[in-house]
């Protein structure tokens, strides 16, 4: 874990914040400054839905763009929405 901490935007609390800006642009600079470590892993685990659900090829620079999108929404918008015709699995 990470020594340091961050006040989370997306968790509303002090937690500790991740180890290296997750990508190499200004997003990646305002999620590393304002986004905790677990906020991050939440996110990582709505995009493999992201990716299921939309069938992305992750090598196609597509799925980069929609990854920052996704991600954009999720920590600095209430416009996170799940994709059309989503169906949570059964627990």
């Amino acid at each position: 874990m990470s020594g340091r901490m961050v006040n989370c935007i997306k968790l509303g609390r002090e937690l500790p914040g991740l180890k290296s800006p997750p990508m190499s642009n200004e997003l990646g600079k305002k999620i590393y400054e304002h986004v905790s470590q677990q906020a991050w892993d939440d996110f990582v685990e709505y995009f493999k839905m992201i990716i299921n659900e939309y069938r992305l090829d992750l090598t196609n620079p597509l799925a980069d763009r929609i990854f920052e999108e996704k991600a954009e929404e999720y920590f600095f918008s209430d416009s996170a929405i799940m994709p059309e015709g989503y169906v949570p699995p059964e627990e």
